[in-house]
């Protein structure tokens, strides 16, 4: 396979033949001179291909040098020297160019103008045209990043034991029991409407209602208790009509889970999870990350080097409660937005406060009220908190949530019924609390919400290559 640039950057200036190919990013002219930078996304930088108009190029060169415009794709021969400007060692004596595509400056008959110019474009713009944005500085880092991360959860999963595991996207069972599902279905609605008549799911595809999925967590749990450590990695869909810069339809998560863990277990897994991740992509997408800490939002680098040399501070909720309320003591009512009080689910405001202000660094919330969490999870002595953990880091808030899962079939009914769901509809699930129950935990993270933290993107839609929310679902 031939180079790409990001390996022809590192190469040594040897004077050897190169192929360079990709995209136009600028085209410079000065005296007998054209500088030509092109990138194929391989890293930040593009390599600079300078022509000599003075020497011996052929007339196709020439032509094609006097047409090219940013975004065009090319392929350009020459050999690898060193550069006398600053900021790259090496560039390419270019001998020959190619238009392998090319992208209008101005509008030609059918073909619009390329909208890519050289100038900085809104991120609502680029929103608009998610098939071409990838070509810009701050897209190609966000996809480099969102590809390390996604190796590095791989690596870091599968060297501490756990099975990479695929759960199914189309299900009958509601994992997180809030009911905001997509229904899946065969049925002719447009028909039934006229009708007036109920729908008879019996003669629907799956003969019953079925849904996307809103989390692999439960079939993760059979496969953990029986292989012992096991993780979903995909995509999970909320029909929740958010319009916001935190939530989306479609999304990926990451959710371990693991027999004979119990919370601590559970906490510390998490806690070595985000800093080998972390780690990661500090060391292998740096030049993207130096973009992002200046550009996007200064001090990315020094939080996310922050985080993993941090020993993360554990926090029961009930004291968390008492210590936003302690603040307000101190600084008044208008110190939050919503008003914390025992039983309520933390705001960001108040997770971010924790970090920042509280404990200085990442925090660990255990032990939340019942009434506020999934059926699934475990309960305490007391009969009003489960064991649940959230895990929170400075800037942004919760990234992790997870818990012991309750593994007495008995209790797990009983909540079940508490709830008013349907103990049949789980009852594969209280099967596994039947048979060979064991103590078992895991934690699911939403993977834009780590994007985004890395990264410093503030809208989770331009954290994943084509958003779908409310009314959205182009490209």
């Amino acid at each position: 396979m031939f180079p790409l640039i990001k390996e022809l950057l590192k190469s040594p200036p040897d004077g050897r033949t190169i192929r360079v190919r990709g995209w136009v990013r600028t085209k410079r002219e000065m005296k007998n001179l054209v500088f030509v930078e092109v990138n194929d996304g391989s890293c930040f930088r593009g390599i600079q291909c300078t022509f000599d108009t003075s020497g011996s190029l052929d007339s196709a060169t020439v032509r094609a040098l006097a047409d090219i415009t940013t975004g065009a794709a090319v392929e350009i021969s020459g050999t690898l020297v060193p550069s006398p400007a600053s900021g790259q060692a090496v560039e390419t004596a270019a001998s020959s160019l190619v238009i392998t595509g090319s992208a209008p400056a101005e509008n030609t008959g059918e073909t619009p103008a390329y909208p890519l110019q050289k100038k900085r474009h809104s991120l609502e713009f680029l929103r608009e045209i998610a098939h071409l944005r990838a070509r810009t500085n701050t897209f190609g880092a966000v996809t480099r990043v969102r590809n390390r991360l996604a190796f590095a959860i791989h690596e870091f999963l599968q060297s501490n034991g756990f099975q990479y595991v695929h759960t199914p996207i189309i299900t009958a069972s509601d994992a997180e029991g809030a009911g905001a599902m997509f229904q899946v279905t065969t049925l002719d609605l447009a028909a039934l409407a006229k009708s007036g008549r109920a729908p008879d799911y019996s003669g629907d595809f799956f003969g019953k209602q079925a849904f996307l999925t809103v989390s692999g967590q439960l079939e993760a749990e059979t496969y953990a208790l029986a292989l012992s450590r096991v993780y979903t990695f995909g995509p999970t869909f909320r029909a929740e009509n958010s319009n916001t810069t935190r939530h989306l339809a479609e999304f990926w998560m990451i959710e371990p889970e693991a027999a004979f863990f119990h919370l601590e277990d559970n906490m510390l897994l998490a806690e070595e999870f985000l800093k080998s991740l972390f780690t990661a992509v500090l060391k292998d997408c740096a030049e993207d990350l130096g973009f992002f800490d200046a550009q996007v939002e200064k001090g990315i680098i020094d939080t996310l080097e922050s985080v993993i040399s941090s020993k993360f501070t554990h926090m029961n909720y009930t004291d968390a409660v008492k210590e936003l309320e302690k603040a307000i003591a101190s600084h008044g009512e208008g110190l939050f937005e919503f008003k914390p009080y025992w039983g309520c689910d933390l705001q960001s405001e108040h997770e971010k406060f924790l970090t920042e202000k509280v404990a200085g660094g990442p925090v660990i919330l255990t032990d939340y009220p019942k009434e506020i969490k999934a059926f699934y999870m475990k309960m305490n002595n007391d009969g009003k908190t489960v064991r649940a953990m959230d895990v929170l880091v400075p800037r942004l808030g919760e990234i992790i949530g997870g818990s012991e899962r309750e593994e007495n079939c008995a209790a797990l009914e009983d909540r079940i019924r508490s709830l008013r769901m349907e103990p049949k509809d789980y009852s594969w699930y209280l099967d596994l609390r039947r048979y060979g129950t064991a103590p078992h935990s895991g934690f699911g993270m939403g993977f834009e919400r780590l994007i985004q933290y890395v990264t410093g993107m503030t809208n989770i839609r331009d954290v994943i290559p084509y958003p779908r929310a409310a009314g959205q679902a182009e490209f």
